[in-house]
């Protein structure tokens, strides 16, 4: 089932209508430059420095990478171990949620001590932003695989690395990439985190130079990398979903379908 054309119309009219309406506040209400600049001057910004944007946005691009695969399997493990024990879950599992509560910033002089200023800083930020939704989704997702077809696997004979390999993996899919998607999104504004806490290029670097400078445009510029950046990453993970998980979206197209 194809999606309508008014799904990506009215948004896209929208975001239009607000940019223009931007313009010409920032051109009729005469405000000055370096309290909001308007959308040419931040245009401006992206052709007169694209390389200089370019170098800062490799790194956080990287870092975002790097973290981002690190939680993956760190979040694979850990929901996998929590799924398989009990003990485990119950050991474990309160301290994640825990992990959750405690502000980045709040530890930022310990994260300095114990990795410097380097890029190892920023993945560990970056690892501890995507580490919850990850290991959350593909856990909830195995927790809510039918009992009823476990035990018809097991009255095939199948062992339990083949009802994980046939049944739980591939159910739990869909949550896993949920929480993978949510994480795709956070694993930038973690290496944005990472990078305010110290270092010389990222775009953190580039967006905090820019705000003790007063280039308000440069800073509108730098956020708008982070978000083209961001759904850049999701849209990568989104693809893949799409990919790995077309009998899912095939199922889910009939269904609608039949229910309209």
């Amino acid at each position: 089932m194809k999606k309508p054309v008014s799904q990506y119309l009215w948004p896209s009219l929208l975001l239009l209508a607000l940019v223009a309406a931007w313009q010409l506040a920032g051109l009729k209400a005469k405000i000055a430059f370096w309290i909001l600049p308007t959308p040419l001057d931040v245009l401006r910004v992206f052709q007169e420095q694209s390389g200089l944007i370019l170098t800062h946005l490799k790194p956080t691009l990287w870092a975002s990478a790097g973290g981002l695969v690190l939680a993956t399997v760190l979040g694979v493990v850990c929901a996998m171990a929590m799924h398989s024990s009990r003990i485990v879950k119950q050991l474990f599992y309160p301290y994640l949620i825990v992990s959750q509560t405690v502000p980045i910033i709040a530890v930022a002089p310990l994260i300095i001590l114990w990795f410097g200023f380097g890029i190892s800083a920023k993945v560990f930020v970056v690892v501890l932003v995507c580490f919850f939704p990850i290991a959350l989704g593909l856990f909830d997702g195995l927790r809510q695989v039918s009992q009823e077809q476990i035990r018809l696997l097991k009255s095939m004979g199948a062992g339990a690395w083949q009802i994980y390999r046939l049944l739980k993996i591939p159910a739990a899919l869909p949550n896993f990439f949920t929480g993978l998607k949510l994480a795709a999104t956070y694993s930038v504004m973690g290496a944005v985190i990472g990078e305010w806490l110290g270092g010389n290029a990222g775009l953190g670097i580039y967006l905090t130079r820019s705000t003790k400078s007063f280039r308000t445009a440069h800073v509108f510029a730098a956020i708008l990398a982070i978000v083209v950046l961001s759904l850049l990453m999701f849209g990568l993970v989104a693809l893949l979903d799409r990919l790995l998980l077309a009998w899912h979206y095939k199922k889910l197209e009939e269904y609608e379908d039949t229910v309209k």
